[in-house]
């Protein structure tokens, strides 16, 4: 079974997962661009019961565009956000790709909020393209 690992910049947050990813997205909505500092987020959501997260967090909350809470984890020492979990979706946790730094890491298949993705950014056609 694969085993990845996901840590923040200074490496004392840390999450471990065991098999493969449920979806991986991309979100171009102005909060993750916010959160992020660059022009998306990218998430990789697995089944809760599969992400053992070692060390210390702190939570903030935050109300998306669609109106459902997005509770954040992310480390008091360096401040990366390493995942989230989604309200009403209490089996899934989702964490950041970046946070994996594993350039091998599976490609995205989802893009959300496109109608806020930069003009100049390209996607693969392939994937499912959600305004």
């Amino acid at each position: 079974m694969t085993r990845r690992l996901a840590t923040c910049a200074c490496g004392q947050l840390r999450a471990e997962v065991q098999g493969e990813p449920l979806r991986v997205s991309v979100c171009h909505c102005l909060d993750c661009q916010r959160r992020t500092g660059s022009l998306f987020g990218a998430q990789a959501r697995f089944p809760a019961a599969a992400v053992d997260l070692q060390g210390q967090w702190r939570e903030w909350s935050r109300v998306g565009d669609a109106g459902s809470r997005a509770d954040f984890f992310f480390c008091p020492q360096c401040g990366s956000t390493v995942g989230w979990r989604f309200a009403g979706q209490a089996d899934q946790i989702a964490l950041a790709v970046g946070a994996f730094a594993d350039p091998q890491f599976p490609a995205p298949t989802v893009s959300v909020y496109e109608e806020r993705m930069h003009g100049w950014v390209g996607l693969p056609a392939a994937m499912e393209h959600i305004d």
